[in-house]
């Protein structure tokens, strides 16, 4: 049931070209990775965004698309054949939190698409003190 190697291949090349067309800002790209009803839901860093029309709509009024990030870990579920969880840390460029994404992918009729989506920040972690030696 879980993470059949081939569908893990086929979501992982998904969510590949996804951190791609995040990169690039390419809006048409990140628009179609999404499912395009009013049951999608994308929760932000500082948005919660109801329905594809929101979350196009953020994105094209967001000025130079998502800051750059580098992906540290991804865990790719697979549930059954027709619904995928991927989760992911990234570090955007010049920061030191931690950010954490999850989608929710689901086998639609128009192929793989995101359903549920939630991005965050971690908090700052004080340096920690080490005793005088």
């Amino acid at each position: 049931m879980f993470n059949t190697p081939a569908l893990v291949a086929e979501i992982t090349a998904l969510a590949d070209a996804y951190e791609k067309a995040l990169g690039e800002n390419d809006l048409v790209a990140l628009d179609a990775f999404f499912h395009d009803g009013p049951e999608t839901v994308r929760y932000g860093v500082g948005e919660n965004l109801y329905g594809a029309e929101e979350i196009a709509a953020f994105r094209r009024a967001r000025s130079g698309g998502s800051p750059p990030r580098k992906v540290l870990r991804r865990a790719i579920t697979t549930l059954g054949e027709s619904s995928a969880v991927v989760s992911l840390e990234f570090q955007r460029e010049g920061s030191t939190r931690i950010g954490r994404q999850m989608q929710t992918w689901v086998l639609t009729d128009k192929g793989w698409k995101i359903v549920a989506a939630h991005v965050s920040l971690m908090a700052e972690r004080p340096e920690t003190s080490r005793p005088a030696s």
